[in-house]
């Protein structure tokens, strides 16, 4: 675990460096959403999560859930800065034979991964699985499940969202990307999913909010939820889609678009010069 803030920058500012430099290579994937996560997971691998990156299948690991699937490319950068596999690994991403897919596969073999995901809205339902399976065996350890604000348009969130409140599953907290926009534009002209504090809420979860670019602030509120009793927890993490590259900064254009090679040279100053 690191022990200041200025070493969680330096940690997002190479994990961002890579994202671009894998999605420059293959020539397709998601540049905004895992850009936009890149301090939470920073946050989560290197300040949070109980893991082992020696030992990925060690029994009294976290869980992470990756529900959005098509922001691989922050997963695969973080798994790899933390030592689960080569960073020279990330170049190999979506070519074929690479364990490194657009969208995660476990049966690639690649360490670090709890889930298969590629359709919107399965995630949550993995993750109540999972986290009554460590209430019913009496485990102490935590499961993450991240979802994208769009994802929630999803109806099988709520479905998964309703059983973990009934069956109280203190040892579960999800993660919100509450970027505001989605493929097709801002979440609230393809379909409204405020008030989403209430929402949680009224469906028997501890809300919490933050700034998913702050460390300090994540790290805190992380801290908070993990601490809840009787209920799970929901962490809505207010980012900026693209963030660290200003250009394309809360366009949902860049949801699904890789940079040029052009383009990610420039992306990647600017990451350098001002990280």
């Amino acid at each position: 675990m690191f022990r200041s803030v200025e070493e969680l920058k330096e940690t997002a500012r190479k994990i961002r460096i890579n994202i671009i430099r894998s999605l420059a290579v293959s020539g397709s994937g998601h540049t905004g959403g895992s850009l936009g996560l890149t301090d939470v997971f920073t946050a989560l691998y290197f300040g949070i999560l109980n893991h082992d990156p020696k030992n990925a299948k060690w029994a009294e690991r976290d869980r992470l859930i990756l529900s959005i699937g098509h922001v691989a490319p922050v997963l695969y950068a973080t798994l790899a800065q933390s030592g689960y596999f080569p960073v020279e690994e990330l170049l190999t991403l979506r070519k074929l034979g690479s364990r490194l897919q657009g969208h995660p596969g476990r049966e690639h073999g690649l360490p670090g991964l709890e889930l298969s995901a590629g359709s919107l809205g399965q995630g949550l339902s993995v993750a109540v699985g999972m986290a009554l399976a460590g209430k019913m065996d009496q485990k102490k350890w935590h499961v993450y499940s991240v979802h994208g604000d769009g994802e929630l348009q999803e109806g099988a969130i709520w479905e998964a969202a309703m059983s973990a409140a009934h069956h109280k599953l203190d040892n579960l907290t999800a993660i919100v990307d509450r970027n505001g926009v989605q493929i097709d534009g801002k979440t609230s002209d393809v379909m409204e999913i405020e008030p989403l504090t209430k929402k949680w809420s009224a469906f028997g979860w501890e809300v919490f909010e933050c700034d998913g670019h702050s460390f300090k602030d994540i790290v805190s509120t992380f801290n908070r939820a993990k601490a809840t009793i009787g209920r799970p927890s929901v962490v809505i993490a207010h980012t900026i889609m693209g963030k660290g590259v200003r250009e394309i900064e809360g366009d949902y254009h860049w949801h699904g678009k890789a940079p040029s090679e052009e383009q990610a040279t420039r992306f990647i100053k600017e990451i350098q010069d001002h990280s």
